[in-house]
Formats: C-alpha cells, sequence, structure tokens
C-alpha cells in the first residue's frame, strides 16, 4: 500500500474514532461476494484488512452468508472452511428456507431498526455496489471493497459527513453557553454554600480559620536586592567631648606611672660584658708598650 494512501486512511479513521466512537478491533462484516474476489485474486483478505484499517480486526459473517457460499456453484469447500473460521453473526434469519440476500441481511444487522446510524460499529467489506450504495445511507459506516486486487476504503460519505458536522456545531455551543462541562455548575453552586456558610459563622461568633484574599496591587521591591541603609552615628554633646579629651590627656601620664613601676620592680640591671676583637687587642699592646708595631 502507497504511503499517501495509508496516511488518508489513518486520517479516515482517526475521524471515525473521533465522532462515531471506533475502536479496536475493528468488527468487519464481511459478505460471500469479497470472499469469493479475494480467493481469486489470491489475496490475504484478513490480513489487507488489519493494513487498511492499521489496526487488529474481528471478522465477521452473517448466517444468510454462509447459506451463499453453501449454495455456491461451484461449491468452494476452501472457501467455505476459511469463512468457518471467522465469527459467527447470527442475524435471526436462519429458520428461513431460503437465506435473504446480502443487501436485506447486512441492513438488518447493521441498523436494524431503520434509525440510519451504525449502533455496533461495523465495518463493512462487501464487492456488491447496491450494498454499498445503501450503507452509504447510514452514517458512520466505513466501507472497503476489492478492485483489480487492490483493497481499498471508501471516503467518508455525505451522511456521516453531515452528522459529523452536526455534532461539532453543538459541542461548539455547548461551549459557548457554559454547559460542556456538566459538573462545573454544581461546583459553583457548592463554593457559594460554603461562602454562605462561613459568613453565616461570623455572624454568630463561631471562631473558624477563614481564607482571606490577596489583595492586588503593586509590589514592592524584592527585600534581598535592596541595599541596606547606613546607620548614622549620633552627634556627640559637648560634655561628652570634654570627658574625651580628659581622659586622652590622662592617658599617658598613667602609661608613664606604669613604666616606672615595672622598672622599680625588676630591680638593678646586669651590665653586658663585651667580647674584645683581635684588633682592640692589637691597639690595646701597641698603647701599653708606647710603640707602634709596622704591619
Amino acid at each position: 500500500m502507497k504511503l499517501k494512501r495509508a496516511k488518508a486512511y489513518k486520517k479516515l479513521l482517526h475521524q471515525y474514532e473521533l465522532n462515531f466512537g471506533f475502536r479496536e478491533p475493528y468488527q468487519v462484516l464481511i459478505d460471500s461476494q469479497i470472499l469469493q474476489d479475494a480467493y481469486k485474486f489470491k489475496i490475504d483478505l484478513v490480513a489487507r484488512l488489519e493494513k487498511v484499517l492499521g489496526g487488529k480486526v474481528k471478522p465477521m459473517i452473517t448466517t444468510c452468508d454462509m447459506r451463499h457460499l453453501y449454495a455456491a456453484k461451484p461449491k468452494n469447500e476452501t472457501l467455505i472452511l476459511q469463512a468457518k473460521e471467522y465469527e459467527r453473526r447470527r442475524c435471526n434469519h436462519q429458520d428461513l428456507e431460503e437465506p435473504l440476500s446480502t443487501l436485506e441481511c447486512l441492513s438488518s444487522v447493521v441498523d436494524p431498526k431503520d434509525s440510519k446510524t451504525n449502533k455496533h460499529r461495523y465495518v463493512v467489506a462487501s464487492n456488491e455496489p447496491s450494498v454499498r450504495a445503501h450503507m452509504r445511507s447510514i452514517a458512520g459506516v466505513p466501507l472497503i471493497y476489492i478492485t483489480k486486487s487492490v483493497v481499498l476504503m471508501e471516503p467518508m460519505a455525505n451522511a456521516s459527513e453531515e452528522q459529523r458536522e452536526r455534532e461539532e456545531k453543538s459541542k461548539f455551543k455547548q461551549g459557548l453557553k457554559g454547559q460542556r462541562n456538566p459538573g462545573a455548575g454544581e461546583k459553583r453552586k457548592r463554593n457559594d454554600e460554603e461562602e454562605g456558610q462561613s459568613i453565616a459563622d461570623g455572624a454568630t461568633g463561631d471562631a473558624r480559620p477563614s481564607k482571606q484574599k490577596r489583595q492586588k496591587g503593586p509590589k514592592g521591591p524584592n527585600p534581598l536586592s535592596v541595599k541596606k541603609a547606613k546607620k548614622e552615628t549620633p552627634a556627640a554633646s559637648p560634655a561628652k567631648k570634654a570627658k574625651s579629651t580628659i581622659a586622652d590627656e590622662a592617658q599617658p601620664s598613667t602609661t608613664a606611672a606604669t613604666d616606672t613601676a615595672d622598672a622599680e620592680a625588676s630591680g638593678p640591671r646586669k651590665r653586658k660584658r663585651k667580647h674584645k676583637s683581635k684588633s682592640d687587642g692589637a691597639n690595646a699592646t701597641g698603647d701599653d708598650d708606647g710603640e707602634v708595631t709596622a704591619p
């Protein structure tokens, strides 16, 4: 299957899922004619259906179509065995002497009450033009057929498009009226009742914590980004200044007194003996003899 066609089928199935509630595994009603054509073209019908629909499928066949396969001439036993593996969709026509036509049988299964809706979300795979033409009048019926050994899916029919547009418009109107969420009104009513109860409790004197709403307005600067204000030193009085100057003048006399006291306490100092150098000794000897020796 080509990539462009696969994308179109995926988009189409997504529309059916959103608007008509289709989901995997897809229930596919297969008629006897498409089974015979698939056998003639040597097509694995179930695998092709999964590829077209992009998911798992549940193939189904009605009792009338099984009777059509048994009555076919020449009778194909292989095709009958293959159809027996599919799920049997009971159409309540098994008691009739002759089976109904594929059109009548599938119409009664897809739309039993003639309400023009696909209540059970069937995908119809049929190669009979009359069946597909009737199914187009029922909203929400994907149609699959085989042509020239290629399995194709029809685009959305007009009836399905009209119903999809009606549902979208109704949803849009409900959204404008505020009725899209049915529980929203109940929540609003309950909140109003709680507020009324809190007001009544405040009037009776019950001390209950109530949430206060923050007033909106201009916000102040961030305290972490603001520089701290410098503290101003208070001006000293003249009396304090005079006291400080007297204290400063008295301080050196006290330090001198402490130095003298330390000296008296330590006692007499010992004189250190100086070592005489050689030059001093030579000078001393020359002085003793009264002569100076030449070097």
